[in-house]
């Protein structure tokens, strides 16, 4: 099935998905970082949204 463009954040706020457009959008700009911020942070503590906070925060 393919995604709906006219959501505008992730169906479920506990994980990151960073190849999901959408996614991608609403945590860079919830934690004001860039993408490639984003996509380090979740390579190096998982995709669980807590950790990635607590990671982009330390």
């Amino acid at each position: 099935m393919a995604d709906d463009l006219n959501k505008r954040g992730p169906l479920d706020r506990i994980r990151i998905n960073v190849h999901e457009e959408h996614e991608l959008r609403y945590w860079t700009r919830e934690w004001n970082v860039t993408p490639e911020e984003l996509s380090r942070a979740v390579a190096a503590v998982g995709v669980m949204a807590e950790d990635v906070r607590k990671y982009l925060r330390a």
